[in-house]
């Protein structure tokens, strides 16, 4: 999951397939309602650059980070991220589409530089840069389905996936700390199956608590672009079945989700 040369590079390839995404769009599209209640496509492409801003930041000046931290994000991540989103949504549409890239291709190339077993400061905790990559992927592969969504397109899915998928293992329990809840003790078994038909697995063998299905619908799962019952995720066990109620791959509130029936399988 964290060979740091690879994570960098599909990093790369997932920014670029968003980009495909809105590189041609007109006014109109730019203005297109996505999934996500009172966003449009700018503001899923504001919101991606100021992701891949402040990582780069936290990569290339790492006190300037700890400063914006400390002030911005005061009152939280998502209002920092609200509040950032002012300083976006005004440009015109090709000024924002050409930040996105320059911001893009500079917070990659910032936690490009970064010694693989160092650390770099995050939220809560400092990360090592080749998982925090991980979470750029998180936020690519989210915001693009919104996209994509809007736009009426299904993105092509490779085994990339397997930077989030296991990401999202790693942070299982953030659905939990997000409603307060006290995570299990238990760890769970994930045996997800990838784009290309290869088997990933996670957790020990002899777990009562599975999860099992295909990478992209646990993808879906996990960033709650799709509900549970559209997916073809499963559980075995009460605590994991609970659990694909509430996966999310990132901290914060987990925001409403999707609808059953909302989207064709």
């Amino acid at each position: 999951m964290t060979d740091f040369r690879y994570v960098i590079r599909d990093l790369t390839t997932e920014g670029e397939q968003v980009d495909a995404l809105v590189a041609d769009l007109d006014d109109a599209g730019w203005d297109l309602p996505t999934p996500a209640v009172g966003w449009s496509v700018k503001h899923q492409i504001a919101h991606l650059s100021f992701i891949f801003k402040i990582a780069g930041l936290s990569a290339a000046e790492p006190q300037k980070f700890a400063e914006l931290a400390k002030t911005s994000m005061a009152r939280g991540f998502d209002a920092a991220v609200n509040a950032a989103l002012d300083d976006y949504l005004g440009d015109p549409n090709e000024v924002l589409l050409s930040r996105w890239r320059a911001e893009r291709d500079a917070g990659i190339k910032a936690l490009a530089a970064v010694p693989a077993d160092q650390v770099v400061p995050w939220l809560v905790n400092p990360l090592p840069p080749a998982i925090l990559a991980c979470a750029g992927m998180m936020e690519l592969f989210a915001h693009g389905q919104d996209v994509a969504d809007a736009l009426g397109v299904r993105p092509e899915r490779t085994d990339r996936l397997a930077y989030l998928v296991g990401f999202a293992v790693r942070v299982r329990d953030f659905g939990y700390e997000a409603r307060g809840l006290t995570p299990p003790e238990q760890e769970f078994r994930f045996e997800i199956a990838s784009p290309s038909g290869q088997l990933w697995t996670f957790g020990p063998e002899d777990s009562r608590q599975r999860v099992t299905g295909s990478a992209e619908d646990f993808c879906l799962l996990v960033t709650r672009r799709r509900h549970r019952d559209d997916l073809d995720v499963r559980a075995e066990g009460a605590l994991a079945d609970h659990w694909l109620d509430i996966a999310q791959a990132y901290r914060g509130p987990a925001g409403e989700g999707r609808a059953p029936g909302q989207f064709d399988r």
